[in-house]
């Protein structure tokens, strides 16, 4: 118990601090300022690396920093580095939730009451229906915070390998149309996907509800009290 309250209060000041810093230091004060580095390749990918890497410390998007991908380095190449990039910045986010829900799901293993153990219970039931790469895959496209998804699961018990391959897998149309925005734009912009993020929230929505047609369906028609144990209905 005292070690799950230790991690617990480890989260909310590193969460916290997170928060003031992401307000102190603005994308658009950084992002402006790697404007003038896009014409020489190599400083201008050392600065986006190391953005990239601080966006965990800064609870900052990664739309707007795919957008500068493909303001740098245009579409064909654009869209790799910055899918790279999103993968690499959430991992720092899924470690530290699975270390502060102790490496277990919060819906099996959580003593406290409250929104975060209904959150954690939530969570978990849908990872359980959806399976994790689906899971992951759908969190990714519906349009919700990236680090909210990515927490989720976390705390849920989804392994490693399938929640990197279906971060991939879901961030791979937001990244494009972040890439493609910022390649067609004439400054680096901290605007993520502008006018086109309702078309692309939109889209990835119904592709998300698409994808989870099935298991929801699965799951309502488990608990059909008109059906059998072999699954026809008693009323004939």
């Amino acid at each position: 118990m005292q070690s799950g309250r230790t991690r617990a209060f480890a989260g909310a000041v590193v969460a916290s601090a997170m928060v003031a810093a992401g307000l102190l230091v603005s994308p658009p004060t950084a992002i402006g300022a790697v404007d003038s580095l896009a014409a020489d390749p190599l400083p201008f990918g050392l600065v986006v690396a190391a953005l990239y890497l601080v966006r965990p410390l800064l609870a900052w998007p990664t739309t707007p920093l795919a957008a500068v991908v493909g303001y740098g380095y245009g579409v064909a190449v654009g869209v790799p580095v910055a899918l790279a990039g999103v993968v690499v910045t959430v991992l720092p986010i899924f470690l530290a939730a699975r270390w502060i829900a102790g490496d277990e799901s919060v819906s099996g293993n959580c003593d406290e009451s409250g929104f975060l153990e209904r959150a954690g219970d939530a969570a978990g039931r849908y990872y359980e229906t959806a399976g994790p790469l689906r899971g992951v895959v759908a969190s990714r496209l519906a349009p919700i915070p990236s680090d909210v998804a990515t927490c989720a699961a976390a705390v849920s018990g989804v392994p490693h390998r399938w929640f990197l391959v279906g971060t991939a897998i879901g961030e791979l149309p937001w990244t494009v149309a972040a890439v493609v925005v910022g390649a067609s734009a004439a400054t680096a912009t901290t605007g993520g996907i502008g006018d086109a993020g309702l078309a692309v929230s939109l889209a990835g929505l119904l592709a998300a509800c698409l994808l989870l047609a099935g298991p929801a369906y699965r799951t309502l028609r488990s608990r059909d009290p008109l059906r059998t144990e072999n699954g026809k209905s008693t009323d004939n």
